[in-house]
């Protein structure tokens, strides 16, 4: 073997894994370790810290107040300083829309229920800052503040601004060649031709006094009232206002919290009627959102029913609260847009049978023919009453429609009338079920189709309708869940409909659409509470109907609501073995397994 050269020899052999395992045993927080470098800093007098040892952050609330700021007196003090007298906290009292609040009394409540829901009763604590104007983030430079400061100043005009003459280049024109003409031997650019152009030029004012030995105090007094004659009283406030999206600092002053409301859409129900009368027939109004596949408002439930049909029920409905007497009713729409259909589905006492069975007398006998079919309709309604004397409680679908309710809307905006009347009618045009739905009669303009879009959609202006819907779809036993209702609304607005080849149910539904007054009397929540401004409690009231957003809305919920709403979708016993006949549902709170133990909640139809 060769023998090693001087200098490799003392080369260390130490690897680099051998390095990083000594220096991480060094510093692995050992005792011995941490009394070794206690003693090398006692000889170094070097304070050390063990790397693994966390240090609290400065407490900056602290070090100012034992550390105060040592600042001089002067001019510029209040600057560095935080004025004591900037904030100011106000407590403004709530208010409240109904008549009796919503919040239930707190000696019914646990101690932290109870904490809980002071939040929506306590006055409002507002904090106002005397000098929030003065900060970077507050700029009061508005376009009309700007257009009102600019207001009799003088107009600027610069070299640059003009635009040329032409009597004034035609002069300069004839200037330069009288020049050339005076000058032929000299060249142009030369040393000469410049000396003479210098000659000719007219000389500037003299600055008076400019030799003349003057005080520095006496030039800036000077200096400083030249400055301030012609001077603009807000001088800075000239500068453009900084755009919105980049500013350096926003502060905004924010409102006090409300409750939140859409675009709100007044739905008044005027009359129902079918070509025959034999048994009581009940609606409900929703709003769905197809493109979000969403349902965007609860149910609102009305009855049309004549005093007789009534008197059918009258074995199993109890009187009628003047809550559930409503034919009015306010929706809330936060997103409007061209997707949104108002729903109307219709129900009638259950009857044995299948669906399309008991819609076909609905569907072969006219009004007309009611002498001819007598017999016919006198069994029919023997029959309805008999199913109503047994099971009057109980419900079962039997027709819906749809409205597009931006094409109502916008139609009714771009006429010149006060109101408008509208006929709905499936059997007018040729065209596609969602043309043949919104075409109708105006007097003797037909309203247009409109096209769908995200464009935005206001439910604020347009002038109030009157529609008259005169067909309804029967509904099928297979296909009544929210999926399917979906499907054919989506369907309506295709130039091939399937529903074109359905068979409808003949009727007439009478509705009022208009925007919803700003504070509208003989109103009522959600939680059928009377809204302030409700003279007489025996009027028919109007509902406001709850919303359920398409989209998240971020707001702060400053109302106490403590509703529940509960919609059964499906109920499948295709597996079970057997037949499943008379099924019902029942929802019901209970506070223990005994069916005693059911809790007396209010339920909503």
């Amino acid at each position: 073997m060769a023998e090693r050269r001087a200098f490799a020899q003392k080369i260390s052999r130490t690897v680099a894994a051998e390095v990083r395992k000594q220096i991480s045993g060094q510093y692995s927080g050992s005792p011995q370790l941490l009394k070794n470098l206690s003693l090398v800093g006692n000889v170094s007098h070097h304070a050390s810290v063990p790397l693994t040892e966390a240090v609290d952050p400065v407490d900056l609330e602290d070090y100012l107040i034992t550390h105060p700021l040592a600042v001089e007196s002067g001019p510029l003090r209040d600057l560095l300083e935080f004025p004591p007298d900037d904030i100011e906290v106000v407590y403004n009292p709530r208010d409240c829309r109904t008549l009796v609040s919503a919040v239930p009394e707190e000696s019914e409540m646990d101690p932290h229920v109870r904490d809980c829901v002071r939040s929506y009763t306590e006055d409002w604590a507002i904090v106002n800052r005397k000098y929030h104007k003065l900060g970077t983030g507050f700029n009061p430079n508005t376009l009309d503040k700007q257009k009102e400061r600019q207001k009799g100043l003088p107009k600027q005009i610069f070299e640059s601004d003009e635009a040329p003459d032409g009597n004034s280049y035609q002069d300069e024109q004839d200037d330069l060649k009288r020049r050339s003409m005076s000058i032929d031997d000299t060249p142009r650019g030369s040393w000469a031709c410049s000396i003479f152009d210098l000659k000719n030029s007219l000389p500037d004012a003299l600055l008076p006094s400019l030799l003349d030995r003057t005080p520095n105090e006496d030039i800036d007094h000077q200096n400083d009232d030249q400055r301030k004659a012609n001077r603009h009283k807000e001088l800075f406030a000239l500068h453009p206002a900084p755009d919105e999206e980049d500013p350096i600092e926003r502060l905004s002053i924010p409102e006090i919290p409300k409750e939140h409301f859409g675009q709100r859409l007044l739905v008044k129900c005027l009359s129902l009627k079918f070509e025959i009368e034999i048994e009581p027939i009940f609606a409900s109004l929703a709003l769905y959102d197809v493109k979000e596949k969403k349902k965007i408002s609860e149910n609102f439930y009305f009855d049309l029913n004549s005093e007789q049909m009534k008197g059918m029920l009258r074995p199993h409905v109890p009187p009628a609260a003047i809550t559930t007497l409503a034919r009015s009713a306010i929706f809330s729409i936060t997103y409007p847009s061209q997707d949104v259909f108002l729903v109307i589905k219709l129900e009638k006492v259950l009857q044995q049978g299948d669906i399309g069975e008991c819609a076909e007398p609905y569907m072969i006998f006219k009004e007309a023919d009611a002498t001819k079919n007598k017999e016919k309709l006198e069994k029919l309604r023997g029959q309805a009453d008999q199913f109503c004397q047994r099971l009057g409680k109980y419900r079962m679908p039997f027709a819906w429609t749809a409205i597009h309710l931006m094409n109502i809307v916008s139609s009714a905006g771009s006429l010149e009338r006060d109101s408008t009347d509208v006929e709905i009618s499936a059997a007018e045009r040729k065209g596609s079920w969602s043309e043949r739905r919104n075409s109708s009669v105006v007097g003797r303009r037909s309203l247009e189709r409109t096209t769908s879009g995200d464009e935005a959609c206001s439910l604020t202006t347009f002038r109030p309708a009157t529609l008259t819907v005169t067909n309804f779809f029967k509904q099928e036993g297979d296909r009544l869940s929210d999926e399917d209702l979906y499907k054919f609304l989506a369907d309506m607005r295709r130039p091939s409909s399937v529903l074109r080849r359905l068979r409808p149910i003949t009727a007439q539904l009478k509705i009022d659409i208009s925007p919803a007054p700003e504070n509208p009397h003989y109103c009522l929540t959600p939680e059928l509470l009377q809204v302030k401004l409700y003279p007489d409690s025996r009027v028919r009231p109007t509902r406001e109907i709850l919303e359920f957003p398409a989209r998240d809305v971020y707001v702060p919920n400053t109302t106490y609501r403590n509703l529940l709403y509960v919609y059964p979708q499906s109920l499948n016993f295709a597996n079970r073995q057997g037949s499943a006949r008379n099924i019902t549902v029942k929802v019901q709170f209970m506070y223990g397994e005994d069916p005693s133990n059911a809790m007396p909640i209010p339920r909503f139809p």
